[in-house]
This record gives structure tokens, sequence and C-alpha cells, in this order.
């Protein structure tokens, strides 16, 4: 990778030097699932995965086995590692946290009005409309989560924060696959956001909380092949 003479000089292997290789798969592996280009159910090898990144076998195992730990694979001895589907139940689940978190975060962020939060909900629903009309399901998924998250941080509660934070894989893949099944869901969930953004600009806490329900249970109904 060439860089600027602009830069500042740094000293030697400081800031050129490649990421651990069993980092580098880690990164590639999990981004390929939680943009789908590893689908759910497809057998990943570590010869196959060696070869992609440029690395041995070794950091290949320890990369799966990290992303074992986090439930996006499953090891196979001798087989290579299946990406696991994104279940039933694992959307419920992070249905019903989300809206545990999420209600108490959107009341309240309306009581008080935040300038700073009505602000920041604004410049995503940009971003979110920018990337529905370019058509990228990958960064709409990941402006969507920063939509949610910022709400929740504006609780100031770090450790809702951080327990927030523990569901973004999940709902950054949940996502993707989602607006895969049902395409028209990304203006609708464009909608969805701009109607919490009033609730909260309008410090109803009622109605905000009511359109995240809406908003977050959405996903049921396409499990239930009941879609609205």
């Amino acid at each position: 990778m060439s860089v600027s003479t602009d830069l500042a000089p740094v000293a030697p292997g400081a800031s050129s030097r490649q990421p651990p290789a069993a980092e580098r798969v880690y990164t590639h592996v999990k981004q390929c699932v939680l943009d789908r280009r590893y689908e759910g159910g497809m057998l990943l090898t570590e010869g196959e995965l060696a070869e992609a990144v440029g690395v041995s076998r070794t950091p290949v195992r320890e990369a799966l086995l990290r992303l074992e730990v986090e439930g996006l694979i499953k090891l196979y001895p001798k087989k290579g590692a299946l990406v696991l589907p994104v279940s039933a139940q694992e959307i419920t689940d992070v249905v019903e946290t989300r809206l545990l978190v999420e209600q108490h975060a959107v009341r309240k962020s309306s009581d008080p009005v935040r300038a700073e939060l009505i602000a920041r909900l604004e410049e995503l629903l940009e971003e979110q409309r920018a990337h529905a009309d370019a058509g990228d399901l990958t960064a709409f998924a990941v402006s969507d989560r920063c939509f949610h998250a910022a709400i929740v941080k504006s609780t100031g509660n770090e450790i809702l924060t951080r327990l927030y934070d523990q569901l973004r894989d999940r709902q950054l893949r949940m996502g993707v696959a989602m607006m895969h099944a049902e395409p028209d869901r990304i203006a609708k969930s464009i909608a969805e956001h701009a109607e919490i953004t009033e609730a909260v600009r309008a410090g109803d806490a009622d109605a905000a909380a009511d359109a995240v329900r809406r908003h977050v249970t959405w996903v049921r109904h396409l499990v239930h092949g009941d879609v609205r």
C-alpha cells in the first residue's frame, strides 16, 4: 500500500506493519459472513481461507475458533467450518433483548429532548437514504444499527450501552439477511426511523416507545411468514 509523501515520517515498521495473520483471517471471514458473501450453510475450508487471505493454516484455525465462540460458525474437524444461518430462535432472542433496551432508552432520550441526539438521528437518516438509493444493503444495515445505538448511547448509561453493543454483529447480519428477503423493507425502515425521530423531537416518550416497538418487532412477522 502506497503512503502519501505529505505524511509525517514514522518509525520503520510502526504503522505500515500488517495486523497479525490470525486477526486478518478473523476480519476477512467475519466481514464476509456479516455481508453474506459467505452465506448460512456454506462450508469453508482452512485451505481456501488461507489462500484467500494469504496466510498459513495455523492462523486460520485460531481465527475460526474465535468465530465459533461468537456463534457465527460451527467447526467440524477435518471438514471445515460451517457458516451458521440466522435461526428463528436467534431472531426472537435478539428482538426481545432489543425491545427491553431500546424502549427504555427512547423513553429516557425523549425527556428531556436532546438537541444533539436529534441532529445525529437526522444525519443518519440522510445516510440511510443515500445508501438505499445506491442499493448498498450492508452500508444501510450499518447505518440502521448506528441509528438505534445513538439512542441507547444518549441515555448516558455505559453498562446499557455495552450490553447493546454486544448485539452489534447479530443485528448487522440479521439486517442484511432480512433486507435481501424483503427489499421493500428498506423504505419502510427509513419511514419508521423518521417517525421515531419526530416522536423524540416532540418529547413524546409514549409515542417514541410505541414507534420503536412496531419497528423492532417487524422481524417476527417475517420469521412467521407474515410480513407486513
